[in-house]
């Protein structure tokens, strides 16, 4: 593949500020709409109208791309979660959890990179890159846990943990809920295996609100012994 008709090489540091954030919209067009499996460096280059080449100048693999969608993921999901917790107080158990779950929902590709993100992603950038990525992902589950804690009866260390756990449940419940064209079909042909797919929102409702109830009991002694040791 060549650069497209009148493509010309970024020089200053506007334009290559430009031209990653092109790189990086074309990859964030191509996982949303093919799913995170389906986005190839030769993908991206092809979407972006670009030679391959051009993309490594500004990331070293595909998986450092993802991992850059996937630390907006944590940004926004933790934005998205504060505007519609910030100056609530009180909130129940099933109403937290259908904040948690809604905003997740909104954002089908961050719940699909969440994955991919401890499977391959973290495991296949250098040192630096996934050091950032943790070092982003902490403080937006910070934002997160204080503000579960402020909106609902969790302490901060309950509130860790249920966001722990969300982000735990979220990635198989995800893929669960969205199978393949051939569990699709096999759904449809044989209703009786219908059973083991998984309604994605409900079952994660279900879940969240049950592990938010439990947390808001008095600590385990499992809890306590771990404490003390």
């Amino acid at each position: 593949m060549t650069d497209r008709p009148g493509f010309q090489r970024a020089y200053s540091p506007e334009h290559k500020a430009r031209r990653a954030a092109d790189l990086m919209a074309a990859a964030r067009t191509l996982a949303a709409r093919e799913g995170v499996r389906g986005v190839t460096l030769t993908a991206i280059a092809r979407h972006a109208g670009v030679h391959v080449s051009a993309v490594r100048r500004y990331y070293a693999s595909r998986e450092e791309i993802l991992l850059n969608l996937a630390e907006e993921g944590y940004d926004g999901w933790s934005r998205a979660v504060a505007t519609r917790l910030t100056g609530r107080a009180g909130l129940d158990s099933v109403e937290l959890a259908r904040t948690l779950v809604a905003t997740l929902a909104e954002r089908p590709l961050f719940c699909d990179l969440l994955t991919h993100v401890t499977l391959s992603l973290e495991r296949e950038v250098a040192y630096e890159r996934v050091r950032a990525f943790k070092r982003a992902a902490g403080e937006a589950v910070g934002v997160l846990t204080d503000t579960v804690a402020a909106a609902s009866a969790l302490d901060r260390a309950a509130a860790r943990e249920l966001i722990t756990g969300t982000i735990a449940l979220t990635a198989p419940l995800w893929q669960a809920g969205h199978p393949g064209d051939v569990l699709t079909r096999l759904y449809r042909e044989e209703p009786d295996m219908a059973h083991v797919g998984i309604d994605f929102e409900p079952a994660l409702t279900r879940l969240l609100a049950a592990l938010c109830d439990g947390l808001t009991g008095d600590r385990s002694p499992l809890e306590t012994a771990e404490r003390e040791a």
